[in-house]
């Protein structure tokens, strides 16, 4: 009985630090274990012994002089071992960088975390000044996100159905304002092979993006995206809409993967 007990209160642990973790990575500045505690309802005490113990480990730096915390270097080699799992970016990065510089935008490659699109790898064309700024690490909504619905469409039916069913309970209230432009988005990738995303995931940005699956059946989005100023509609569909199928066309080819279920 013990032993159970023990297990659980290590899970809980456990489940609490990533906890942290996840909240001091999405915070803009250091944060201190006062907020901590009321961002995540953890008790203060309990979140003291467990950014000690994350301090400790490396996986949080503690600013000097002060009770406020950020990511540790244990997470850059963490991310670093992540992102070398995935084979397919050497293959499709040369691919990446041509339509990059081709149709003059920023191209993003992502993978799903939970129901946002995490960028795992970010080109930008040489002669752009300004860019999207979508970094490594971004992530971005699969609702309204270019890079999210083609991912969304390209999953066989029944994960499809799974994945919004979890997109309307997360959404709440706010689906019947999500559900239009989601499910438009799924119909025009049968259509068109991509789906575009003109300032709903951020209003000064538009995407358009495509869904490729991975030799080992893993699956990615690629993603053009640029500030909408310089990028209307017409200009994302007209010159660069050709530009990014006939680059999934290649990677689906060189790589023995596929862009469509």
């Amino acid at each position: 009985m013990n032993d159970a007990v023990g297990g659980k209160e290590e899970v809980s642990a456990l489940a609490r630090g990533l906890a942290l973790l996840r909240v001091i990575g999405m915070a803009s500045a250091p944060i201190g274990n006062r907020e901590l505690a009321d961002t995540t309802g953890i008790p203060k005490a309990t979140v003291s012994r467990l950014t000690a113990t994350l301090v400790s480990a490396g996986y949080l730096r503690q600013s000097q002089d002060s009770e406020r915390f950020s990511l540790g270097p244990a997470l850059l080699d963490m991310s670093s071992r992540y992102l070398r799992q995935f084979d397919l970016r050497t293959v499709a990065r040369p691919h990446l960088a041509a339509l990059s510089e081709s149709a003059g935008v920023s191209v993003h490659m992502g993978v799903r975390d939970e129901l946002d699109m995490l960028i795992i790898d970010s080109v930008r064309p040489r002669s752009m000044v300004i860019s999207s700024r979508i970094e490594v690490g971004t992530r971005m909504t699969i609702a309204t996100s270019a890079a999210g619905r083609a991912y969304l469409a390209a999953l066989p039916a029944q994960d499809q159905a799974e994945l919004l069913a979890q997109i309307r309970a997360e959404s709440g209230e706010s689906w019947s304002a999500v559900e239009p432009s989601l499910m438009a988005g799924l119909d025009e990738y049968v259509r068109l092979g991509y789906c575009g995303s003109f300032g709903e995931w951020n209003p000064h940005i538009h995407a358009i993006a495509f869904a490729l699956q991975g030799p080992r059946g893993e699956r990615y989005s690629v993603s053009c995206a640029g500030p909408a100023y310089l990028l209307p509609k017409d200009t994302m569909v007209a010159r660069i809409a050709p530009l990014l199928l006939e680059t999934a066309q290649r990677l689906a080819g060189e790589a023995g993967t596929s862009n469509q279920e």
